[in-house]
């Protein structure tokens, strides 16, 4: 049998080949368009034809390969066509729709915009930094001891062991690139993740998020640290919220103290959640010691400045009551729905 032969019954099976469903346009593939099919078999034997005939026998067998193309095209066509009127027409119109789901913030983000507002409008600017820190950015710089307990490998993560690199302890750090990089007047705010090497409990975590403000200028005072902290509490748990600021030590501060606000659960009477001392701690502060401005290149002779930090998991925990913070990463959909907003 001649190519012309052959290409003309197969263009007889493929007029009366019958599609119906997508079994069979599938079939319909494998036998004439597919590249083990009959239509590549015929343009293998079209390389023997001797080349006054190529013209005529190539037209014939290309009208074929359109005649197989269009009809799967068309076939497909009809067949989605045909599938997606049948999924319209199974849809019951009639049934209650379902109303929408909507998400929640989580507490901790919910908690440290509000602290964020708070402090950008008293002129705060936010500042970020990078994760994983040098040594003198993360201790040096901060006035810590070479030998302070905090540089220790039960204390911080240090990466591939190598004692100049690590993840940052606290948000300090980014207090450091920037007076190192900017001159003042600064008023920043630090805010972000930080890894410590610490046993995963009710009430402590290996990673957590914390807020850092720094404020350095010309005769800043130990008052207006009080003040900032004052209105900050004021402005997040209540008008009537009062605080405390107890001496404390900080490498990075000189004098330093431990700032608590007055339990609005008891009304300062005393309960469970503030050991019944009536009062929370809520962050330390402190006056920038003079020898982290000299680190970072300012004059300690012109210049003081105030810094604070708090815990966002901490705030968390005060504001809503909280007694366990692994709640804030466990992922449990429960306790998330309780920051849902209505």
């Amino acid at each position: 049998m001649s190519i012309e032969q052959q290409i003309t019954r197969q263009l007889e099976e493929v007029n009366h080949f019958a599609i119906t469903d997508a079994a069979s346009l599938e079939d319909f593939r494998l036998r004439f368009i597919s590249k083990k099919g009959d239509l590549s078999d015929l343009f293998d034997l079209f390389k023997q034809v001797p080349n006054e005939q190529k013209k005529q026998v190539g037209q014939l067998l290309n009208a074929l390969k359109a005649a197989a193309e269009n009809k799967f095209r068309a076939s497909k066509e009809q067949i989605e066509a045909h599938a997606e009127n049948n999924e319209i027409s199974d849809f019951d119109v009639s049934l209650p729709t379902v109303p929408n789901q909507f998400g929640a913030l989580h507490p901790l983000t919910i908690v440290g915009q509000e602290v964020m507002d708070i402090f950008t409008k008293m002129g705060f600017t936010l500042s970020e930094g990078p994760e994983i820190e040098t040594d003198w950015n993360n201790f040096s710089a901060l006035n810590f001891a070479d030998n302070h307990p905090a540089r220790d490998m039960q204390d911080t993560f240090f990466v591939d062991k190598n004692p100049d690199i690590l993840l940052r302890t606290h948000t300090s750090s980014v207090q450091i690139r920037t007076m190192t990089e900017q001159k003042p007047p600064i008023r920043i705010l630090s805010v972000g993740r930080v890894f410590r090497n610490e046993t995963i409990s009710a009430r402590a975590h290996c990673m957590f998020h914390q807020i850092e403000g720094l404020y350095v200028n010309t005769k800043v005072s130990f008052a207006e640290l009080k003040q900032t902290l004052l209105h900050f509490a004021k402005e997040l748990f209540g008008h009537k919220v009062q605080i405390r600021m107890r001496p404390s030590y900080f490498p990075f501060t000189e004098p330093s103290a431990e700032v608590d606000v007055s339990c609005s659960l008891c009304h300062s009477k005393g309960c469970n959640v503030c050991k019944y001392t009536g009062w929370l701690e809520i962050c330390g502060a402190g006056m920038v010691h003079p020898n982290v401005l000299k680190n970072c290149g300012i004059d300690p002779m012109q210049y003081t400045g105030f810094a604070f930090g708090m815990g966002i998991e901490r705030i968390v925990m005060l504001k809503y009551n909280i007694k366990d913070l692994r709640l804030y990463t466990e992922n449990d959909i429960r306790f998330l729905r309780q920051f849902k907003i209505s």
